[in-house]
């Protein structure tokens, strides 16, 4: 039995980690979608079908529960497959909500009018897809009123983390959050709005200044991953754990070992 993550490339490893440690019984069908990574400068329609296809494959392995470890994908493409109707017994889950629930301290549940919230100024890292859809701001403004969101698209980071160039990845980042300082001087908290980003986390940290509250995803998707699974055991599915890859399996396999530095290997999709 497992629970399919899906990501354009590898950044969505930091969830399956993450998730790994918060439920170490529970098996993962990680499928990433390497040959057509990176989704943040595509366009959304594009990305739908990207992201479409991917989970049909989770599908049809067995799995009945996927996780969109993509902000990418979860801003240009969550919405749209859950309007167009699911199959019967099968749901994809988003990474925003567990970060806007940790940020406005309420849960998602939570119907009540939006209200004021402690953070009032939030700066927002994505790629440029994301940025473009406003989907962070979107979910946000359905339980926070009074939050300014100032949004930074962070072209080239992925694609440095990708090709496993960490010197490259943190000089734009570094250069990114110059970028986003010069709109918003103060900001009190800074969103790491692609699941690349964790693995760059204390150089966002330390561009931005230790006042500033970093919010990464990982940790907060795995832990409303097990209050889901407790909510809804009959999602557990009946397909078998791995890693499957679009892309080239052996390439893939060394830089996701790199990524969680112990051995993995993808298997083409």
């Amino acid at each position: 039995m497992a629970v399919g993550i899906f990501d354009s490339g590898l950044g969505g490893l930091t969830v399956l980690d993450a998730a790994q440690k918060r439920l170490p019984e529970m098996e993962f069908l990680y499928f990433a979608d390497s040959a057509h990574a990176p989704y943040g400068v595509r366009d959304a329609d594009d990305i739908h079908d990207l992201t479409q296809t991917a989970v049909r494959a989770l599908w049809d392995r067995g799995v009945d529960l996927v996780i969109l470890a993509c902000n990418t994908a979860s801003a240009a493409a969550l919405r749209r497959m859950q309007e167009g109707g699911l199959p019967p017994g099968k749901r994809v889950l988003g990474v925003f909500v567990p970060l806007i629930e940790a940020l406005t301290e309420r849960q998602w549940g939570d119907n009540s009018p939006p209200r004021e919230v402690a953070v009032q100024h939030v700066a927002l890292f994505a790629t440029p897809a994301t940025v473009a859809s406003r989907a962070f701001q979107r979910e946000l403004a359905f339980r926070a009123i009074g939050v300014d969101v100032e949004a930074q698209a962070c072209g080239g980071v992925v694609d440095a983390i990708e090709e496993g160039d960490m010197i490259l990845a943190e000089a734009l980042v570094r250069s990114h959050v110059d970028a986003l300082k010069r709109k918003m001087p103060d900001p009190q908290a800074a969103v790491l709005g692609c699941t690349h980003y964790p693995l760059m986390a204390d150089v966002f940290q330390d561009a931005l200044g230790a006042h500033v509250r970093v919010f990464s995803q990982a940790d907060l998707v795995a832990d409303s991953l097990a209050d889901y699974l407790t909510r809804h055991p009959d999602m557990l599915g009946s397909g078998d754990a791995g890693f499957l890859t679009t892309g080239n399996a052996r390439k893939v396999s060394d830089r996701a070992t790199q990524f969680l530095r112990r051995r993995i290997a993808f298997d083409p999709a």
